[in-house]
Parts: structure tokens; sequence; C-alpha cells
């Protein structure tokens, strides 16, 4: 299971006077218009870019801007390069799927029903016939996706590629072409600066005090805006970040390493600063250890968390327990959704000294339409459980609370126990564990 690799906590930018919104504008849209170039310049070279070509472009930013805002905007556009050529491999592995399975079930007679892994023949002749038209479509766009790989062309939208495609549908987002103007501005503007040990609380470009006062490090042709030292603007808010405030404060006192990123949400009218850091690799522990002091095992669902507590032998302690969550509404209802049920989850393991041992569960060959057809609620079920987000999650918060997870095969949860433990433990006269085991090690004897 990934490990988690850093922290990210947020909090709003209160008071801010006029001038300073002005400013951060006025900042934001120059260093956007950088980034933009810049990436412009990132996807031309390709797959063959080096570090020469790197440095290149960090010195033509540099005159612009300055050296640290320089490094921070070839970073950024390296990984969002980088992060549409994953996005490209990934489509190219969904393309070659889809094309798998619609040949295999072509194949097939019309009709024949599928295997417990493969699906069956297409329903009627009328369908055989627009899987055909459908697999064509699908080679000729996997032509052209590995075609791009190959050139090393991406498609990549600053501002992204949802927000750039309403402009064309105003009506339906209910939206004026001048607030649509407004969140495409905000969207596009770079404010973020990469942390740097060593330096003032952590960061030389972005600085917050341990009292939670702003200040920026201005570009070179906006220096005349400045109001503080150095060619430095103060804003008036200040921060106090009340979630993990203590370990945020541990780090700038120590001047670590802080990555700062300041954003403006249009819809609420408001600003946020963010601030983010690396943590340190998690300890390996072994699967022995992780099971001496007992297991929660917990299996994920489409709307709740099924946990069990289980001995140092795998047999369950006590009652089951349920964990609920709602996946319906915007993205931020969700999100906390899932973070709720996680701590509740974490707490109650916490108290009781237990490890976590959680489904690997991976539905990317799972949720193509192609493989269950027409069983648009059975596919929208699964894509709809938040299986990545949730375990990235839970090792993350897991690995601040000290608690040891343990990814085990669906089989061991989900599948062998329906199939194989489920009828035997609730039969009458079934055998108790003590005697299961016994008769293990009598099997096992020599």
């Amino acid at each position: 299971m990934t490990e988690p690799s850093g922290v990210s906590i947020r909090d709003r930018l209160k008071g801010l006077m006029p001038a300073d919104v002005k400013v951060l504008r006025l900042v934001g849209d120059h260093l956007g218009s950088l980034a933009s170039s810049d990436l412009k310049a990132r996807c031309a070279a390709g797959p063959d870019h080096d570090t020469g070509q790197w440095a290149d472009r960090k010195r033509a930013l540099t005159a612009e801007s300055s050296s640290r805002w320089a490094g921070s905007i070839t970073k950024a556009t390296h990984d969002q390069w980088a992060l549409a050529r994953r996005s490209q491999l990934a489509h190219i592995h969904s393309l070659e799927a889809g094309i798998a399975t619609i040949t295999h079930r072509l194949s097939l007679p019309v009709g024949e029903k599928g295997k417990k892994k493969a699906p069956g023949g297409y329903r009627n002749a009328q369908e055989w016939f627009a899987k055909t038209r459908r697999l064509h479509l699908l080679q000729d766009r996997l032509e052209q996706q590995r075609a791009d790989n190959q050139a090393g062309r991406v498609r990549v939208v600053r501002g992204g590629k949802k927000l750039l495609r309403t402009r064309h549908n105003l009506d339906a987002a209910e939206l004026t072409k001048a607030e649509w103007r407004e969140r495409w501005q905000a969207k596009r503007r770079f404010l973020a600066a990469d942390g740097e040990s060593g330096k003032p609380y952590g960061n030389e470009t972005i600085r917050v005090t341990p009292d939670g006062q702003v200040s920026i490090k201005l570009p070179a042709p906006l220096a005349h805006l400045a109001n503080a030292s150095h060619g430095r603007y103060l804003l008036a808010s200040r921060v106090s970040f009340l979630h993990r405030g203590e370990q945020w404060r541990d780090r700038i006192s120590a001047n670590r390493a802080v990555a700062y990123r300041i954003h403006e949400d249009v819809q609420r009218k408001r600003w946020y600063l963010t601030a983010s850091w690396t943590t340190p690799p998690v300890k390996t522990v072994p699967l022995k250890a992780a099971r001496t002091g007992g297991l929660v095992g917990v299996d994920t669902n489409a709307d709740h968390l099924a946990a069990w507590r289980l001995d140092a032998h795998g047999n369950p302690v006590g009652e089951p327990r349920r964990f609920d969550y709602d996946l319906s509404g915007t993205a931020t209802h969700r999100d906390a959704q899932v973070r709720h049920a996680l701590i509740r989850l974490l707490h109650w393991a916490k108290r009781h000294g237990l490890a976590i041992a959680i489904e690997n569960l991976d539905f990317a060959a799972e949720t193509t339409r192609e493989k269950h057809g027409r069983r648009k609620r059975f596919r929208n079920l699964i894509s709809g459980m938040p299986v990545a987000k949730l375990r990235a999650r839970l090792v993350a918060m897991a690995a601040e609370l000290g608690i040891t997870i343990v990814a085990v095969d669906p089989a061991y949860t989900s599948k062998w126990g329906a199939q194989h433990w489920q009828r035997p433990l609730t039969t009458p006269g079934a055998p108790s564990p003590a005697m299961r085991r016994r008769r293990w090690q009598l099997d096992d004897a020599p």
C-alpha cells in the first residue's frame, strides 16, 4: 500500500484590504502568464527534455520574476506535463482493455452466457453490429493516442478543460461571460512557492511567521508595489491553521521547508492559503508483529465501512462495527463524509491498540462499460466507490496516529469469507474456533 507522502493544511485569508486583493491578482496574473509560456515550452520539448533545457527555461523566467519564482514555475509546469503523460498512458491502457473485451465478446455466438471471470456474447444481432462499429471507433482513438504518445505530444489546459468547455455552454452553466471570465482568470493565476530548508520560516518567497503574518516577495516588474523592505508585500490578513497548527509552527520555527499556495475562490469571494510539506517514510512493520495485538478487518462498500475486530489468530471478537458515509452531493461533501468515517474508524482502532487490515481493491478493469454492458447501476456503484481516495487518506491519517495498515487480498474478506466461512460459522452445531485450530494442528502434524 502506498505510503503517505505529505501533509496539506488550509486557512482562509480573512480581512484582506482592497489593495491586498489588487496586488494578489496582479502578481498572480503576471506569474500565470509566465507559467503559460513555460508550459508551452515544456510541452514542445517533449520526452527529450534535459537539465540544460530546464536551466534555459528558468533563466528566461528569472528576469521577469525572481530565481525562486522561476524555480517554482518550472517545477509546477514539469509536474503538470508529467501528469498529462501518465494520464495519456492510462487512457491508452483503458482503450486497449475495451478493445480486448469487445473483440472477445464479438468472437462468441450471440446470446451465449458469460463465465465467472469472462463476459459472454452480446444479447442480439443489433447490439453485436453496434459493437462492431464501436470497435472501429476505439481502434481509431487508440491509434491516435499511441501516435501522440510516441511523438511526445500532450494536451494540457491551464485552468482546466472542464472550465474551458463551459465557455461554449454558458446558458447550461447559468453563467454570464463576465462571471466565466472571472473564474477563468482565477484558475490560471500562479501564486505558489516551494519551501526551502534553512531559510527564514522555511520559505523565502511566501513567508508566514508563527503568529500568522503573511508576506510575499514581489516579482521584479511589480517591485514598486512593495509596502515592506526587500521588495516584499505584507498582507493585512493573518492565518492560524487550526488543523495541525502545532506541527506547522514546529516546522517553521526550525526553518524547515514548507510550500505555500494562495488562491481565490470566486464563487465564495474568499482567498485561501494552503501550506504543505513532506513527511518521512513510514517504517515497515512485520506482519507477525502487526497481528500480535489484534487486527481490525475492514471491508469497503458503496456507502459504509464494515469493520470487525480480530484476535491474533484471526477469529472475530465482539460485534461488527459499521461506519457510514454518504457519497451524494458535492465533491466537498463527499470528501468530508469519507474523512469523517475514517476518523471514527481510526479512533476506534487507536482506543483498542489495533492494526487495520483493509482490502487492496482495484476496480480499474471493472468500471469499463465493455465488460458489464447495460448494467449501468452496477457500473455506477463500482465507479462511485472512493477506493483510491479512501485508501490514500487512510494510510496518511493512520501514519499520523501511529496505526499500522495491512493491505490484504479481497479474497480474505469478501470472496472467501462468503464462500467458505459464512455458512459454516452460522450453521447450528458448527465447530468452535478452538476446535478448528486443533483440527488444523492435527492435519499439519507429521
